[in-house]
């Protein structure tokens, strides 16, 4: 009889007392970051978990019921190994240099060495911080729910994010425009260092403390570039690369994020810190998510541009080490726009189900925008639907009607879908295996600014069933759901006057 071989078995899922810290940022200096516990909640309770997200670290699934487990993620309760403390950093903030920032209310427990590496684990609303300058420290419920939800939707959207274990909510009393309920969101990231903070020792023209940070993402996060003859430069390229794709992805699905400053940009090339954020409706390509944006600095079509901006002030931050200013923006200006052209384009084809690169692309996805700007389709249901169609020209043309349904010119509609035809018809491809690669990129299910707010308010009267709903409909953003059909609808009357701001 052959022994079992487990020697390929996954490892046993963890208890929250054997969670295997490994706190790398907090061995750097203290100038990096200052030790404080969180400020905990009153009578904790747990509203909603990501079992995605917990399997990241490991965390087994039983651990969620446990009284221990609402203790430890409001801030209560301190796992065995971790090291709780907030970190420093700067940033611009609307294009405007703000100085020191930091943490002003979150809290990194450490890193936790997972199945799939180590995540950092943060605490967002649990307290003041040295850094909380005229804040409260504290998140509301409202918000956590939102950065809740996102983080794990635009993680099933293949879209890089830091992600969120859980929502541990409180009675406290927080006041907002109103008086809310205080909640903490548990973060999860590879690392949570951002632009800003390199910025803060470029400021206060500390370089060896820039060089220090430097070297320790260097050797922690990408080790492959110490063999590169400059790897500076090759750090703010590779940041410059992974930002450009990234903004590729969002542009592709139709994410704003809302608030761009540097100090929200993270040096992994991850979608961070979750505020003011929105999905494309009815498509506009100056729209606004966030309502404390009034002059529209970070609008839909800007947000290519400004990733371009707060790269060059990384660029600028990372001078001393990179030789000086105008090689920093060299380099930027080399690799951030090839990055994301290069990303949106194929992102671009892959929605409208061209297979092949043919040299006018570039000229007809334009003219695609133009026909979304001009006539103002639901931008989700528009791309969702053009994957229904057949690519054959000639056929019964009720058969366009979902997609024609769409405009109130349908006559404009009909002509661009002559072209989507024709284009098609140049590379061949066949409609089955079209439209299962467009169903593939294309999402039927977002997060809709209308589907948070029905979550918020029901959670709101303590009924947090519809967060788990939503939760386990945007983890399969692609598949066909009819028994979650209603969450695919734009947005209902009650919910077309929705705002979202940074108090969001």
């Amino acid at each position: 009889m052959n022994a079992p071989d487990f020697r390929h078995a996954a490892p046993a899922p963890l208890a929250l007392e054997d969670l295997p810290f490994d706190n790398s940022f907090a061995r750097l200096p203290d100038a990096f970051h200052t030790r404080l516990p969180p400020w905990g909640l009153p009578d904790p309770y747990r509203v909603a978990v990501s079992a995605e997200a917990a399997a990241l670290i490991g965390l087994d699934p039983e651990q969620f019921t446990r009284p221990e487990f609402a203790e430890i993620f409001a801030g209560n309760r301190l796992p065995a190994g971790s090291e709780p403390l907030a970190a420093v950093y700067s940033g611009h903030q609307f294009g405007v240099w703000a100085g020191q920032l930091g943490d002003g209310r979150a809290h990194l427990l450490g890193g936790v060495r997972g199945p799939q590496g180590t995540w950092e684990i943060q605490l967002k609303g649990a307290g003041r911080t040295p850094y909380s300058r005229m804040g409260d420290g504290r998140a509301v419920l409202r918000s956590s729910i939102r950065e809740f939800l996102c983080s794990e939707a635009m993680a099933a959207l293949s879209i890089p994010t830091t992600r969120a274990l859980c929502i541990i909510g409180s009675d406290a009393p927080v006041r907002r425009e109103t008086v809310e309920t205080a909640a903490v969101v548990t973060r999860l990231a590879p690392s949570f260092l951002r632009f800003g903070s390199f910025e803060h020792w470029r400021s206060l023209g500390r370089d060896q403390e820039l060089k220090r940070l430097a070297d320790y993402f260097i050797a922690r996060f990408r080790p492959e570039l110490l063999d590169e003859p400059q790897p500076y430069q090759a750090l703010l390229a590779d940041v410059a690369r992974r930002t450009g794709e990234l903004m590729a992805r969002w542009t592709c699905v139709g994410f704003m994020h809302g608030v761009m400053n540097t100090d929200n940009m993270s040096l992994l090339g991850l979608t961070l810190d979750y505020g003011p954020f929105g999905f494309m409706e009815a498509f506009d390509g100056g729209h606004v998510c966030n309502h404390s944006d009034p002059q529209g600095r970070y609008a839909y079509a800007a947000q290519p541009h400004v990733a371009h901006w707060n790269l060059q002030a990384l660029g600028h931050a990372l001078a001393p080490l990179t030789g000086d200013a105008e090689t920093s923006l060299d380099i930027v200006d080399a690799t951030y726009p090839d990055a994301y052209n290069g990303a949106f384009l194929g992102g671009m084809r892959a929605k409208l189900g061209l297979a092949a690169s043919l040299p006018d692309d570039e000229a007809f996805i334009t003219d695609v925008f133009a026909l979304l700007q001009a006539h103002r389709p639901d931008f989700t249901l528009f791309f969702r639907r053009l994957g229904a169609l057949s690519g054959q020209s000639g056929l019964d043309p009720r058969a366009d009607d979902p997609l024609r349904d769409q405009f109130v010119d349908r006559a404009a509609c009909d002509a661009w879908l002559t072209l989507w035809r024709s284009r098609l018809a140049r590379e061949g491809s066949s409609d089955a295996d079209r439209q299962s690669a467009m169903n593939g990129v294309n999402p039927k299910y977002i997060l809709r600014n209308w589907i948070a707010e029905s979550a918020i308010r029901k959670a709101q009267e303590k009924d947090y069933s519809e967060i788990a709903s939503v939760l386990a409909c945007l983890a399969r953003p692609f598949e066909e759901q009819p028994e979650q059909e209603r969450y695919a609808a734009p947005p209902p009357d009650w919910a077309s006057g929705l705002e979202v701001s940074c108090s969001s």
